[in-house]
């Protein structure tokens, strides 16, 4: 039985040697060690052998079997080696010491937004904070007044993980862990929690000139005593006034939601179309820029702070939309799509 062993693994070798592509060496392995290969075929002849035989017989089988393994990835590894050599003298000669013509690149245009805006804020005692894309139903739902199972939250429809976790719809998840953190310097400091956290949001909708299933905002809150609607106007005409540079013809009128109490939606009139009506401002001559209002005592409580004491408002910035007013961009879309036909504009803004 040792001379058939001994001539697959010639037979083999002679093989092998021919091999000039992955896929040969595939083939070759196949008809050697696959299921009906010629060193499986002899382990089927070992029936008509004694015990004895059978053990001998095995042992010399399963080491040719594990030649042929290790030859086959010895043999592929070459292979590799060889496609990445001839890859490499088919790349053109070039000169390192000439100088480099490519364009330097530039910040997004959402980037220049966020940073210009954080700086606004910053400038008025305001603290940036960062957080997670991926919280806790608690975080982006419960903790915001918005029960299991409530019908407010149909308002946003939201990606959901296996774990149970989902992706934060909104900036406002943020909340319940800013107001845990600076509790204690608002109650025994007497310090107002002042603090903005932008980040990236995400909601499973229709997408538009004016929408879209991934967008930046911006979330502001500022707690004390004897905080006011009035106070929520001034930060936000100083921030927009900064921003434009210019005066910016904006609207309040009433909204609903759920973790402020009474609730705003903050409008600007559109820059793209003047007031006079487009696809990005859905041809009203307004944009929605920032839910905002009075902070819900519920949401207080859920921080550890008590609404008979202290009052709040909060607001959520829409970056994207903000920067489409401020460079002139007419659909929410370009600023996702890579498109360096729409972000080259904006190269010389770093």
């Amino acid at each position: 039985m040792s001379e058939k062993t001994t001539e697959v693994r010639l037979a083999f070798l002679s093989a092998l040697e021919a091999v000039e592509t992955a896929e040969d060496l595939e083939r070759i392995r196949v008809e050697y060690i696959g299921k009906k290969g010629y060193v499986t075929e002899l382990l089927k002849e070992m029936k008509s052998l004694s015990n004895e035989e059978k053990k001998t017989f095995g042992q010399a089988v399963n080491v040719l079997k594990n030649e042929v393994n290790d030859a086959i990835a010895e043999k592929r590894e070459a292979l590799k080696q060889k496609e990445i050599e001839l890859e490499n003298s088919r790349m053109p000669e070039f000169d390192i010491s000439m100088p480099a013509t490519l364009s330097r690149g530039s910040y997004h245009p959402i980037t220049l937004v966020q940073r210009q805006c954080e700086e606004i804020f910053r400038s008025m005692g305001f603290t940036v904070e960062d957080y997670s894309e991926i919280v806790s139903d608690y975080e982006c739902f419960e903790s915001l007044n918005i029960p299991k199972n409530h019908p407010a939250r149909d308002m946003q429809d939201t990606y959901y993980l296996d774990n149970g976790q989902l992706l934060k719809t909104q900036t406002s998840a943020a909340q319940n862990t800013i107001y845990k953190k600076y509790r204690d310097q608002l109650v025994n400091e007497g310090k107002p929690i002042k603090a903005i956290f932008p980040g990236r949001c995400f909601r499973n909708e229709a997408t538009d000139a004016c929408h879209e299933n991934t967008f930046f905002q911006m979330e502001g809150v500022m707690v004390d005593k004897n905080i006011s609607i009035s106070n929520l106007i001034f930060f936000m005409k100083t921030m927009l006034s900064e921003v434009f540079q210019k005066d910016i013809k904006v609207r309040l009128r009433p909204g609903f939601f759920p973790f402020v109490e009474p609730g705003f939606e903050l409008d600007i009139s559109c820059l793209i179309c003047g007031g006079e009506g487009c696809p990005s401002c859905k041809h009203s001559g307004w944009l929605e820029l920032c839910p905002c209002g009075m902070i819900h005592p519920e949401v207080l409580k859920a921080g550890g702070i008590d609404p008979e004491e202290y009052t709040g408002f909060a607001f959520g910035l829409g970056l994207t939309r903000l920067a489409m007013m401020k460079y002139g961009v007419k659909d929410i879309r370009d600023l996702n799509s890579g498109s360096l036909k729409c972000l080259d504009q904006f190269t010389d803004d770093k």
